[in-house]
Formats: structure tokens, sequence, C-alpha cells
């Protein structure tokens, strides 16, 4: 038995967006981010409903194999959702998404928890900064924001 310590980060950043936690969650699918996420196309979506539930499992390209999405948790009447994601060798991710409303549209506080299992996700690790992160949420706000105003996705 090999047992050690982590190498872990977390980060979290708070979305602002213009719909409320009712018109924002059901987009926060597997199925339904091809409407707002230009070329978005997982491999393989394994849903009873056709949409995000709990137990739904789908696919995302990756290196040096797929990654595996599982849903644990998705309470919508809460803004909540949570998923595991597992990148064969890389890294463990658990992602949590918590929706409030605002006076003005809502806030979605975005985090993800990547655990390196290997050499490879030690450098992904190293690789996922503060300032990485906060690009990769900022842009996702803005396709989101720009679909919840236009009804179309933004270009890639």
């Amino acid at each position: 038995m090999k047992i050690v310590k982590p190498k872990r980060v977390s980060r979290t950043y708070t979305q602002h967006l213009e719909g409320s936690p009712e018109a924002v969650f059901p987009l926060l699918c597997p199925v339904r981010e091809t409407e707002w996420i230009h070329g978005w196309d997982p491999p393989l979506v394994v849903t009873a409903s056709g949409v995000a539930e709990p137990d739904c499992v789908f696919t995302t390209p990756a290196d040096p194999v797929d990654a595996v999405w599982y849903i644990t948790r998705q309470e919508p009447a809460d803004g909540f959702i949570e998923m595991i994601k597992i990148t064969p060798g890389v890294t463990a991710c658990r992602m949590t998404i918590r929706l409030r409303e605002m006076p003005v549209g809502s806030e979605a506080d975005i985090t993800y928890t990547h655990t390196s299992l290997g050499p490879q996700g030690d450098a992904f690790i190293e690789a996922f900064t503060e300032e990485q992160y906060r690009g990769f949420m900022r842009d996702w706000e803005a396709r989101l924001n720009h679909f919840l105003l236009h009804g179309f996705s933004l270009p890639a």
C-alpha cells in the first residue's frame, strides 16, 4: 500500500451573471452547455433525463486520456451542483457551483479543487495559478452572460 500526502490546490471565483438562478442553473449541464460554449461537444453523456442530474456521467477531451465527470449532487432549488472529474493518472477534481440571487441577476461561486495523481498532476497543480483560474472563469462568465443577454454563443 502506498499512502502519500496530497498535492492539492483549490481556487474559487465569484461570477456576476445577467440572469436569475432559475435561468442560469439549467445551463450548468453538459448537454445545455452546447448552447452557450462555442465548440463544446462532450464525446459521451450518460443521462436518464437527457440533461444534468445526479449520477449523470460525461467525458471531455483531456491528455493523456479523456476526463470522466460524475455529477454527485444537483440541487436546483438551492442553486447548487457538485461534480467530480477524474483525469486518470493526472488529477482528481471536485467542482462546485453555488448560485445566489442578487438585486440584478445572480452570483455564482465556482470552486475547483484539484488533487494530483502523479507527475503530470504535479505539473498541472503548479500551472493552476490564481491568474490562470481567473482568466478561465472570466471567459466562462463572459460566454454565459453573452448567451443570457443575446440567446446565442460567442464565437471561439
